[in-house]
């Protein structure tokens, strides 16, 4: 007889088989076998010599070409079409062409899109998704549905899929958590914390460090950065994607240079907006106020916190409060 037990761990599913096998003339007193150890989740890569060579991996390369040069191809002065708004390149936010583990990874969006979508409060598509990212964080325009960039888009996206393992979950796919103090993330002591480690490539004034038509380290606030409706401008979800990547040369996802409470105070810093302007957006998104993310500071919200608070913090008491009216806190 062989039976196999799944007990569920933390985030992911481990198996721990047992076999025993009983006969007539079994001992009674054989030991029973050692369970196998269960297998952590993996750090995925993409091996780009697998590059496919075929009219569809032309579209693939090309993808993978917009992701790393986005505003060369497709930018203010782009070669191929002049769709974004500002310089920066989608690898900025989705690093290692949307590989690397806690960095708004991107290997697993293929086969998670359609689905719904509290910020725009329907159903979206991939196409649909990817041209979010165009008009918020790169304050731009539409790409065409059927335009060979959206195509290549499209394609890069489903051939990174293919490296995951299908019913496993994956380190990094998620963000990497914060854990929330109970004061209010402080725009002060960010700023100290930006001029010492942020300031030498991003600029004193944020405006990053422009090189030709794209940057070499982008710009986080000012006219030609990203948007209030982006969600680089939540303070948990900058501090999450901080705690995991920055500073560039210092931080590891195992081994994070800045501590949880100091990637609040820098996001703090870096997304107040009585101090940096941004470009103007009109519509702040979330129909549903009770699906609103609990750190996105423009109201209506279906709580009683200041926007302040929804902006900075203590977030640990708006979270009680969601729980405690039987509502989901998302951030």
């Amino acid at each position: 007889m062989n039976t196999i037990q799944y007990i569920r761990t933390g985030s992911f599913l481990a198996a721990v088989a047992a076999v025993v096998i009983w006969s007539c003339n079994s001992d009674s007193n054989a030991k029973a076998p050692t369970p196998v150890a269960a297998k952590a989740p993996e750090i995925l890569r993409v091996d780009t010599n697998a590059l496919p060579t075929d009219k569809y991996g032309e579209m693939v390369r090309y993808g993978r070409a917009l992701m790393y040069n986005t505003a060369y191809y497709i930018g203010p002065d782009g070669v191929n079409g002049r769709y974004l708004g500002n310089r920066m390149n989608c690898n900025n936010c989705h690093q290692d062409g949307g590989t690397k583990a806690f960095s708004f990874n991107l290997m697993l969006s293929h086969q998670q899109y359609p689905q719904y979508r509290a910020r725009e409060g329907k159903v979206l598509t991939l196409a649909e998704r990817i041209n979010n990212c165009i008009t918020r964080p790169h304050n731009g325009k539409p790409l065409p549905l059927d335009s060979k960039e959206m195509v290549a888009f499209l394609a890069y996206l489903r051939w990174i899929n293919t490296f995951v393992p299908k019913d496993q979950p994956y380190q990094g796919q998620h963000n990497l958590a914060v854990k929330l103090p109970d004061r209010p993330a402080d725009p002060e002591k960010g700023k100290t914390l930006y001029q010492e480690y942020c300031a030498r490539c991003h600029g004193k004034d944020g405006e990053g460090q422009l090189a030709g038509v794209t940057y070499t380290y982008p710009p986080l606030w000012g006219r030609f950065s990203y948007q209030p409706g982006s969600s680089m401008h939540r303070v948990i979800k900058q501090a999450q994607w901080l705690k995991a990547n920055m500073p560039y040369d210092k931080a590891t996802w195992n081994k994070p240079f800045l501590t949880d409470e100091e990637a609040l105070d820098i996001a703090a810093f870096v997304n107040n907006d009585s101090l940096h302007a941004r470009p103007d957006v009109k519509n702040y998104d979330y129909p549903y106020i009770a699906e609103k993310a609990i750190d996105y500071d423009k109201g209506p919200f279906a709580d009683t916190f200041s926007a302040k608070q929804h902006k900075y913090g203590p977030f640990q008491p708006v979270i009680s409060y969601w729980e405690q009216k039987g509502m989901k806190a998302s951030y």
